[in-house]
């Protein structure tokens, strides 16, 4: 009896140590697969922290790239050509008509003729009988088939004069769509206001930007300088990524983001603008089709919400303005955008982008805007706006010492110039924008020279001045811009004194005698609308 209980209690004993030992095992199966999954987890938010931060070196790459990536593109000049299209004429579809149905046949009415032996029995007359009704019956089909050949004939005709309508109305409407644009190239190459500024539309409009970039931008042609202002509008700082790369934090089980400082951003900001710069620089210049821009004034503005006020302001982050000559010797693939637009070209980019801190355009692109300075048309004769090229020097002086009053300035003319133009001194009492303005007027029928831009310049470092404005009935050549970059300058050509007189509502206009280009009148023109 104790035998048989202590062998009942060994196999109790056997089958609790292997109950114990399979626990164990599943407890270690357990704790393996627990680690294995708090591993494969870990390994999942590694893994989308380093994609969260491709993610984001990708799109800076892509920012900071936009230059180079455009440099693989070749940019050539509109082909005025290929925007004409070509005549189509597709063929006249006539339907079940275009097949006349088969003609009724006699041998396909007429009866079986009666054997011999059935004539002897009376078929004679049967076949008579049959043969007078096939013949009814024939006669019957023939008219019926002439008649509806008649109409499918008709309806023939029908379709193909009207098809020839349309392919007339179309090749007319084609003609004409095509003549408009030969009489745009015609323009463009001829230097037309309207028509340069809407052929570099086009080509401004053209250029490849990523799609969540602004894509509304202006252009305006100034013939009498060869001038071409671009208002850019670009994105908004926010459009550099905030962070610099993501982590995966284990001991919090959070993806958190390392952020970008702000220096950095700024950084980023101003390289992407000065590439956007470049590249129109290089886009005007490389598509231009008869050397019609020899200078391009460009600004870059942003559309955005002071939150000062919470009005809508689009202040001007980067201005340049720069001429063909000097963009000629770029190397594009081998610069420093920021350092190339600051140092050649003495851009003036804003410092605090982020806080939308405006920068002073070269050139107000009211100042070329085609809407406002509008070619005067066959009545421009009798229009009662006074020439300014028609003006005494005396007058002139007067006009505009009365414009600049009307802008709030406070004029004084001290000296009259031998060749008809005025210099006056105008004082703006604005403590931040204003100071002292050394004014000089040239009512011109030629381009400026390049001396009176740096005989300007020379009166306002010698008068202390804080800027020089040089206005003119023409404009200025390359030169001048060139020489203007970086200093205290501020060159106003025939469109810009129309447009500041269309701003103020001083009625005004300019003819000038013809030569070079002329316009619809014989003579050249400019206006404000």
């Amino acid at each position: 009896m104790a035998q048989k209980r202590s062998d009942w209690e060994r196999r109790q004993a056997a089958m609790r140590r292997e109950a114990e030992k399979e626990q164990r095992e599943a407890e270690r199966r357990r704790k393996a697969k627990e680690k294995a999954d708090r591993e494969a987890y870990q390994q999942q938010r590694l893994n989308e922290a380093e994609r969260r931060t491709r993610v984001t070196e990708a799109r800076m790459d892509e920012l900071t790239g936009l230059l180079r990536n455009a440099l693989a593109t070749t940019v050539r000049p509109l082909d005025f050509d290929s925007m004409k299209r070509q005549p189509v004429s597709p063929e006249l579809d006539l339907g079940p008509d275009a097949t006349p149905k088969l003609r009724p046949l006699w041998e396909d009415f007429a009866p079986r003729p009666p054997s011999a032996l059935k004539i002897l029995f009376g078929g004679a007359s049967r076949y008579a009988e049959q043969k007078t009704e096939a013949e009814e019956l024939f006669a019957s089909a023939v008219r019926e088939y002439d008649a509806a050949e008649a109409t499918r004939q008709q309806r023939v005709r029908q379709k193909r004069k009207a098809h020839a309508q349309r392919q007339a109305a179309e090749a007319a409407k084609l003609e004409t769509e095509n003549a408009r644009i030969d009489d745009f190239a015609r323009h463009v190459r001829s230097g037309e206001r309207h028509a340069v500024s809407a052929y570099y539309q086009r080509i401004v409009d053209s250029i490849g930007m990523p799609t969540e970039f602004p894509d509304r931008h202006r252009t305006g042609y100034v013939p009498e300088s060869t001038l071409l202002a671009v208002e850019w509008r670009l994105p908004r700082v926010d459009i550099v990524p905030a962070q610099r790369s993501f982590r995966y934090v284990k001991t919090r089980d959070s993806i958190e983001a390392i952020a970008r400082s702000n220096t950095n951003i700024r950084t980023a900001y101003q390289q992407l603008v000065s590439q956007i710069a470049l590249l129109v620089l290089r886009a005007v210049f490389d598509s231009d089709p008869a050397r019609l821009v020899n200078t391009v004034a460009f600004n870059g503005i942003v559309e955005a919400i002071d939150p000062a006020n919470g009005q809508r302001v689009q202040p001007c982050l980067v201005t340049l303005r720069a001429t063909r000559e000097h963009f000629e010797t770029l190397v594009l693939d081998q610069l420093d955008a920021v350092t190339c637009i600051n140092k050649h070209f003495a851009a003036n980019v804003s410092p605090h982008p982020e806080e939308l801190v405006s920068v002073t355009p070269v050139m107000s692109f009211d100042m070329a805007d085609p809407r406002i300075i509008d070619p005067v048309d066959v009545l421009s004769e009798i229009d009662r706006r006074p020439n300014l090229i028609d003006l005494s020097a005396k007058d002139f002086e007067h006009f505009v010492q009365n414009l600049f009053t009307r802008m709030g300035f406070d004029t004084k003319v001290y000296k009259a110039d031998g060749d008809g133009g005025v210099d006056c001194v105008a004082y703006d009492p604005n403590p931040i924008t204003g100071g002292k303005f050394i004014i000089q007027a040239k009512r011109y029928t030629k381009t400026v020279q390049p001396t009176a831009v740096r005989d300007l310049y020379g009166t306002v470092q010698h008068e202390g001045a804080t800027k020089g404005i040089l206005i003119t009935t023409t404009g200025y050549g390359p030169s001048s811009h060139e020489f203007a970059n970086g200093k205290p300058l501020q060159l106003i050509d025939g469109s810009g004194l129309l447009a500041l007189c269309h701003q103020h509502e001083i009625p005004a206009r300019i003819l000038l005698p013809q030569r070079g280009r002329p316009g619809p009148s014989g003579r050249r023109v400019a206006e404000p609308g």
